[in-house]
């Protein structure tokens, strides 16, 4: 797929600026930033590095200011608003095209008759990033003049200058900055390039998306160093900036380097023919970053969303199948999965990782069921003996602490269904919490939980078949749970309640988590939790109520606390979170549960291809979080989601070969 645009979309700041770049280096680093170079988040820069991998994301080089000499001409190629709302210089009107290559993001600057290319990368494995000028074409030479802005900050904050001093000393072909005597330091550095040294604050930058967000607008940043170059037609000049002061100046090597990776990313799964699906291929690839563990160094994990997720535990489970099996790399998933065996802790799995390495939090009902499945599709895929073989016992005593009881009152009640709740805590998936506030509580037996239950249920008497173990146990426990999952079903509305047994009686609010009940995958030997005709009712009751363009609406737009628009501070952003904005991961299931109940392909990925168009918006190449539930469905949160990736992979690839 090509991701191309002109002066129609490059020269219009406000469109311009609403769409984002990502490069990443698999340690969970990474860079970002708007095509028209300006900043509109705390969260943009060239060089955000993760000082203790995959975490500690510390924003190192902001931005890199370009002057371009051409022919007794001055051209400023970058773009900066301030805070009182100017917008000076305005490089933007230089940009000739943008596009990708690969992940690549590439801008075409024009000045005069002269063409400029820049290139934006990472190197994998490393808190790199490479920024290399190309002079394309031209009558003469020309001086390229590069101040380079710098910062050390956490990447969630903004920074206030006021006497913070760095300290840059000049080293062979650049700089070495240390923020603070206790800092990381960083270099940046550039072959052949004059360097001349700068101890200077730019004050004031605006960022209108943080703003929206109801958060801090203005940031600072240090401009350290200066590098300026002639070039002639045809020279390029390279860029580094690094945590690695051993690090080869090679531009060409660097680059050939990443186009040779991405190449091979694309070479495992051949099945995906239709360019805009190999795009989401290499998107995949981004979210996929190193955990090393004393016991596991070759540990992996899955970063849940740029730019400012960590590692969560339920979404990497349901991420897991998407991003690494059907993109061919069966060995990711099971660093992933043997790495998260670690952490299980009462039958739980980590619901988040903190970024100061306290203790992981396990307020999560269902990110240990979604391993269950995870373990599942592996299995399906690989026939991994030795990995089920490991990995069972601690899936038995998963079992056994839910039915004795586990955290925040998790546990299998009379009906045979899950209970989990306490007041003031939030455990599913719609996780929204204020304060105190649990927006959405869902305290009582949420039907996706008892869905991923029975689901479990199932796939340990599968496992236990595999391995030669009694399955009976097993077997009894998933037949009375089949039998109190009825207990969902309203036979008036013909569609299932959300939550049984809340403090308040039964939920029936009409809520997407009910398509689980169809989609999860189902066996001969163990009957659907619910009857044909209730399946197909529960997905034309969410085709007709909840699809979007671009996922599902977490809430009916006729329930009186529907919502559907994003955005404002953290009150009103996590007040629609779950209460009517709709969620691009859900459509995955949707898909795979109208597949199931219509058995028609083509019918069931006609759903999937609004996002085909949506690769063209907000992050390019990849797909966003979420999106308000009102049309046009505006992309928010996340710019980048690691299991809307996913599940558009997963299912994609699921119809298309069965």
């Amino acid at each position: 797929m090509t991701f191309n645009y002109g002066r129609e979309i490059c020269g219009n700041l406000n469109i311009a600026q609403s769409r984002e770049w990502l490069i990443t280096n698999g340690i969970g680093g990474y860079g970002c930033g708007t095509i028209a170079g300006v900043l509109t988040r705390c969260y943009h820069g060239l060089l955000v590095a993760a000082l203790n991998p995959p975490l500690k994301r510390t924003l190192l080089l902001s931005k890199l200011d370009e002057t371009i000499q051409y022919n007794y001409q001055t051209y400023p190629c970058f773009t900066n608003r301030w805070f009182d709302g100017t917008v000076s210089p305005q490089g933007y009107l230089q940009i000739e095209s943008f596009r990708l290559e690969g992940k690549i993001p590439v801008w075409t600057f024009a000045c005069g008759d002269a063409l400029i290319e820049k290139r934006i990368w990472m190197q994998q494995g490393s808190n790199t990033t490479y920024i290399r000028y190309t002079f394309k074409r031209g009558s003469k030479s020309l001086d390229l003049s590069i101040k380079a802005l710098i910062n050390y900050r956490d990447h969630h904050g903004t920074t206030q200058s006021g006497q913070w001093k760095m300290s840059v000393n000049e080293m062979a072909q650049g700089v070495c900055i240390r923020a603070f005597p206790d800092a990381i330091p960083f270099y940046i550095m550039a072959e052949g390039a004059e360097v001349s040294q700068h101890y200077h604050w730019h004050l004031g930058f605006d960022l209108p998306m943080e703003k929206y967000r109801g958060l801090w607008d203005r940031d600072d940043h240090y401009h350290a160093v200066t590098f300026n170059q002639v070039l002639q037609p045809g020279d390029s000049l390279t860029i580094i900036a690094t945590t690695n002061p051993e690090l080869i100046l090679e531009g060409n090597q660097a680059l050939q380097e990443r186009y040779d990776y991405e190449a091979a990313l694309l070479k495992r799964c051949p099945s995906f023919s239709l360019p805009w699906m190999q795009q989401l291929v290499l998107a995949a690839d981004q979210f996929i970053v190193d955990r090393p563990l004393t016991l596991n160094p070759e540990g992996k994990t899955i970063i849940a969303g740029y730019p400012w997720f960590a590692d969560w535990g339920r979404d990497t489970m349901i991420a897991l199948p998407g991003l690494t099996l059907t993109t061919g790399r069966p060995d990711i998933a099971h660093h992933i999965l043997s790495t998260f065996a670690k952490y299980l802790d009462g039958g739980m799995l980590p619901n988040v990782f903190p970024d100061d390495n306290e203790t992981p939090q396990y307020n999560t009902v269902d990110a240990i069921l979604w391993y269950f499945e995870a373990i599942r599709a592996y299995y399906e895929s690989t026939g991994d003996i030795a990995l089920l073989t490991h990995l069972y016992p601690l899936l038995q005593e998963v079992i056994d602490w839910h039915r004795q009881g586990t955290r925040y009152n998790i546990h299998l009640d009379s009906d045979h269904l899950i209970y989990a709740g306490q007041e003031k805590t939030q455990l599913t998936w719609m996780d929204a919490k204020v304060g105190d506030w649990v927006v959405t509580p869902r305290k009582g037996k949420p039907i996706e939980v008892n869905a991923l239950w029975y689901n479990a249920l199932i796939i340990m008497v599968e496992f236990s078949e595999i391995l030669g173990q009694s399955s009976q146990e097993y077997q009894r426990m998933a037949q009375n749970t089949h039998k109190g999952f009825q207990r969902y079903w309203h036979p008036s509305l013909k569609y299932c309640h959300d939550v049984l047994d809340t403090p308040t009686g039964h939920d029936k609010s009409l809520r997407p988590n009910q398509i689980f009940a169809v989609s999860l995958p189902q066996t001969n030997t163990a009957p659907p939790l619910l009857k044909m005709e209730q399946q197909k009712s529960v997905v034309d009751t969410v085709a007709k109520t909840l699809v979007t363009s671009y996922g599902l609406r977490s809430l009916c737009p006729t329930h009186h606390q529907y919502k559907g628009h994003y955005g404002g501070d953290q009150v009103s952003r996590d007040g629609s979170y779950h209460q009517g904005i709709a969620w691009g991961w859900l459509i995955g299931h949707f898909v795979q549960a109208h597949w199931r109940v219509y058995g028609d392909r083509t019918l069931a990925k006609s759903f999937l291809e609004p996002m085909a168009n949506h690769l063209n918006d907000a992050c390019i190449g990849n797909i966003s979080e979420i999106f308000d539930g009102d049309a046009p469905m505006t992309p928010r949160g996340c710019f980048a989601q690691a299991w809307s990736v996913a599940e558009v992979l997963r299912v994609w690839r699921k119809i298309h070969e069965s």
